[in-house]
């Protein structure tokens, strides 16, 4: 899987959707129950694979030659709660052989 940008684009886009989860269960820890590290933490390793999931989204579209609206799709998946899963489903897995 992490042979072609395909793959490795699936693999950003997995672990970018389960720090986004993550990123939504450390948020009260901070806010209700006065524990900052977890979201600091959290947080900084899911804004690093977000940046790596839009990169890596650039170089397929142009590796894959996506239409702007696959690409757009698969942008808007990165910013909703369990997206990049579906999207796996629906947009990635497609092209992967």
């Amino acid at each position: 899987m992490l042979r072609t940008t395909l793959g490795k684009f699936r693999t950003i886009a997995f672990l970018e959707g389960c720090s986004f989860i993550l990123f939504g269960i450390t948020m009260p820890l901070k806010y209700m129950m006065g524990m900052p590290k977890p979201n600091y933490f959290v947080g900084m390793t899911h804004g690093v694979l977000f940046i790596s999931y839009v990169l890596l989204l650039a170089l397929v579209k142009i590796q894959y030659k996506w239409s702007l609206k696959k690409t757009a799709l698969a942008f808007i998946a990165s910013l909703i709660p369990f997206g990049t899963f579906y999207a796996d489903k629906k947009l990635f897995r497609e092209q992967e052989n």
